[in-house]
């Protein structure tokens, strides 16, 4: 596989070796949409079983969401929201959009980097890897919220904390997720949730946002053995 306006690479277990800062613009898009492809050509057996979200329900629920952050954390100030790349990111700065036109100040928008080694879109593999870059926003003393879109076994999350952790001590760390499907390996749960979905170990949930997928739904997938 080859990532558009990056000549001679090849390979999707590359990225996560290289500096973030030496890629090309376009190379995380690019990366997100071959992976797509190249993720469903290896799972001919993955298929759709129903929608779960469409995108005015996406957007109706960010802005719930967005309100139950606001009440919580009594207004905006001092409050900095970090996506989880990939799919947190653009989540992220879609409720910091929201919520600053509700509180009328901007709401500074991170990233962490996690490369996660998996099989599908929400199952991991045995070590999620966070990359070596900065968060882009100041955490300390801040209430800080991590966003994501799915919440699943939480080994995602425990990876987030220990590299914000290395990056300052914000004075109170919270997550969100637009979705939570159970199945917990280590005790995480979000503080803020946008739907909570029963699933079965062999069904997957695929988020597909606009910035990213060109288009914009939650999709329950099937996994045939």
């Amino acid at each position: 596989m080859t990532i558009p306006g990056w000549t001679g690479w090849t390979g999707l277990d590359r990225l996560d070796r290289l500096d973030p800062a030496s890629l090309p613009a376009n190379a995380f898009h690019a990366y997100d949409a071959a992976f797509m492809s190249c993720r469903l050509a290896r799972n001919p057996d993955v298929r759709e079983k129903t929608q779960l979200m469409s995108a005015t329900e996406i957007e109706r629920t960010l802005v719930r969401l967005a309100h139950e952050i606001i009440e919580k954390s009594n207004g905006s100030k001092d409050v900095g929201l970090i996506g989880i790349r990939r799919r947190g990111l653009p989540l992220a700065e879609r409720l910091a959009q929201t919520i600053g036109r509700i509180e009328k100040q901007p709401v500074p928008v991170g990233t962490l980097d996690i490369t996660l080694y998996r099989d599908d879109l929400s199952t991991l593999g045995s070590k999620p890897v966070v990359q070596k870059t900065g968060v882009g926003v100041p955490i300390t003393g801040k209430t800080i919220i991590l966003v994501d879109d799915v919440l699943y076994t939480g080994r995602t999350t425990r990876a987030a904390m220990d590299a914000l952790f290395r990056h300052g001590r914000p004075r109170l760390l919270q997550l969100c997720v637009l979705i939570d499907r159970g199945h917990r390996e280590i005790p995480v749960e979000a503080n803020y949730i946008g739907r909570k979905v029963q699933t079965a170990a062999h069904e997957i949930i695929e988020v597909r946002l606009k910035e990213i997928d060109d288009v914009e739904q939650v999709m329950l997938m099937e996994k045939h053995s």
